[in-house]
């Protein structure tokens, strides 16, 4: 996502994580990664200062993982007054399996971007011959770039999967950089 969006002249990306809100012995059994120290605690004031957000989230049962709700949760007061209204968000995501819902994902997180007034930014089909290729078991979808962990969240992504995300932050920085500029 990072390296498509920093292809982009003129645009600026930060890494953020949300805050965990489960004890490491529960993340341990349930085979997560480790938090990234290199990527700061983001707080929802600081969402109101991005022209464009790309949210990215683990699945659980079809929605998005109980951190990230809880980060939107904390929203209420930039709900309340709008202030993220009018900017561009779009999402990506991983699962453990195919069937782990990568599009009901996204279809639920929608519903946290539209009370707030954002934009919606898919990345549809615009990756080309790379969405329709069924030679290989990848992730993503038109709503977004996605891969497969694996039920124990040993899998990496793949190089389709990473050339779909390439693309979609490519896609997502120009369309909030021209945003921005009207």
């Amino acid at each position: 996502m990072k390296k498509g969006a920093d292809s982009v002249p003129g645009v600026e990306v930060t890494i953020w994580r949300v805050p965990e809100t489960l004890p490491e012995e529960v993340l341990g059994k349930m085979h997560a990664a480790p938090g990234r120290e290199d990527h700061p605690v983001i707080t929802a004031s600081q969402l109101a200062e991005a022209d464009g957000i790309l949210f990215g989230f683990p699945t659980r049962f079809g929605m998005m993982a109980a951190q990230m709700k809880a980060f939107f949760d904390s929203t209420g007061g930039l709900w309340q007054a709008q202030s993220l209204s009018g900017k561009p968000a779009g999402v990506f995501f991983a699962t453990g399996t195919q069937g782990g819902g990568q599009e009901t994902t996204a279809l639920t997180a929608v519903t946290q971007l539209t009370h707030h007034g954002m934009l919606f930014v898919p990345v549809g089909y615009t990756h080309g011959a790379g969405m329709f290729a069924m030679d290989e078991v990848k992730g993503g979808s038109p709503y977004g770039a996605g891969t497969f962990a694996g039920a124990d969240g040993s899998r990496v992504p793949s190089d389709a999967e990473l050339a779909l995300a390439a693309h979609q932050g490519k896609y997502f920085a120009g369309i909030a950089k021209k945003l921005k500029a009207v």
